[in-house]
């Protein structure tokens, strides 16, 4: 038995490229940093001592900044390339994040809320159109997944430590975020390579269907839904963190543990996951059954709080379960829908779909739950993504 699982995880990281991996390790540093957004709600209201709408605000004011920059830095993609975009964007960032934790005045976090995100936010359509670029021909999911299980074990590092040093100084959180965005910049200065890539002649091109992403009817029916999606998982990061904190009394490094299982399961599982599970349905099928997996996982938090550890370990798991199932076939989608390019561009959309939700997600969690409850809120979401649910299982992946 120990046997086929060591085979299982053989073959699932088999046949990836080396600048992939080393894309990966990237991205694993970049999200061992990222400690301080999913602390934001908590350093607001418990630091600051400001009410959860000033919470929400400052939260979506990153969001405003991710919209503001995700067409700019899918086109810069798309001309200067994707290294010198994710070499500047972490550098920059990391820098105003540093300045962050120096500023206590509610209206210059605000501004800088949205100067943070509008560098940071730079890096993702860059990284998303680095990623297609170095996979093998027939690697494309699989070399997403890696980069997401990159990303899980740096983010399940990340929040874990998040916790444990929100509990002890939440200023401490930004220079460390910081800190880890500007080495971010220095190591892919020096480990990733720029890849020479053949461009085709003006002919070949035109023949090409080098299409933009909002004249492409399917793929802008997608990021609707990716945007209503988004909107309700940001909120496991966001608002769920608060409830846990103000009604279930859950301390802040524990909070930071039960967040970081997320990460940890998705280490652990995604990449064997996805091996077995690849070209076995198709995309939507995973996208609707994860999504619906999500829907379950707000639906446990309305339940008595008589073991609130228990309930959050659930309901983190069923997040998690419906995560790996949705996101690696959403980035399928994108890949299937884009070429060498528009892929930055088409990745900015995608981007955007992400940035919208980042603003309309804390700003309405955190003032419905202020003004009716959490039940209520809990409520509305469960059913946003059952509606979510029925609209992805009509797309179609080849739909003109």
């Amino acid at each position: 038995m120990f046997t086929s699982i060591l085979n299982a995880y053989k073959t699932s990281f088999s046949g990836l490229s080396r600048q992939t991996w080393i894309l990966s390790i990237v991205i694993l540093i970049n999200r061992c940093g990222f400690m301080a957004v999913p602390f934001m709600g908590l350093y607001v209201t418990q630091a600051l001592h400001r009410p959860e709408s000033d919470a929400g605000i400052i939260i979506s004011l990153f969001g405003v900044g991710s919209i503001l920059d995700a067409a700019a830095g899918g086109k810069l993609t798309d001309v200067f390339g994707y290294r010198p975009v994710q070499i500047l964007a972490s550098l920059i960032g990391g820098l105003f994040f540093l300045l962050f934790a120096m500023v206590e005045d509610f209206t210059w976090l605000c501004v800088l809320a949205v100067v943070i995100s509008f560098f940071s936010e730079a890096f993702r359509p860059a990284n998303y159109a680095a990623i297609a670029s170095y996979a093998a021909e027939g690697t494309e999911t699989r070399s997403y997944s890696l980069n997401r299980l990159a990303n899980n074990i740096g983010w399940a590092f990340g929040i874990s430590m998040g916790g444990i040093i929100a509990s002890y100084n939440y200023k401490l959180l930004f220079i460390v975020d910081g800190s880890v965005s500007v080495l971010v910049a220095v190591v892919i200065f020096f480990l990733l390579p720029a890849k020479q890539v053949q461009r085709k002649t003006a002919h070949e091109k035109k023949e090409m269907n080098v299409r933009k992403p909002w004249n492409d009817i399917p793929y802008v029916k997608f990021l609707i839904l990716c945007a209503m999606f988004t909107t309700c998982a940001f909120l496991t990061f966001r608002v769920v963190p608060v409830f846990y904190k103000e009604v279930w009394h859950i301390d802040e490094a524990l909070i930071g543990i039960i967040l970081g299982i997320n990460g940890v399961v998705i280490a652990l599982v995604e990449m064997v996951m996805i091996t077995k599970i690849e070209n076995k349905r198709s995309p939507i099928f995973y996208i609707v059954l994860g999504v619906i997996i999500v829907c379950f996982s707000f639906a446990v938090l309305m339940l008595p709080k008589s073991f609130p550890i228990t309930l959050a370990i659930i309901s983190i798991l069923l997040f998690t379960f419906g995560e790996m199932l949705s996101l690696p076939f959403f980035n399928t989608f994108v890949v299937k829908r884009s070429n060498e390019y528009n892929r930055g561009t088409y990745a900015a959309g995608y981007t955007l779909s992400w940035s919208v939700a980042q603003v309309i997600g804390p700003t309405s969690g955190f003032y419905i739950a202020e003004k009716f409850g959490y039940n209520v809120l809990w409520i509305a979401i469960t059913a946003l993504l059952l509606v979510c649910a029925y609209f992805f299982s009509r797309l179609k992946l080849t739909e003109n």
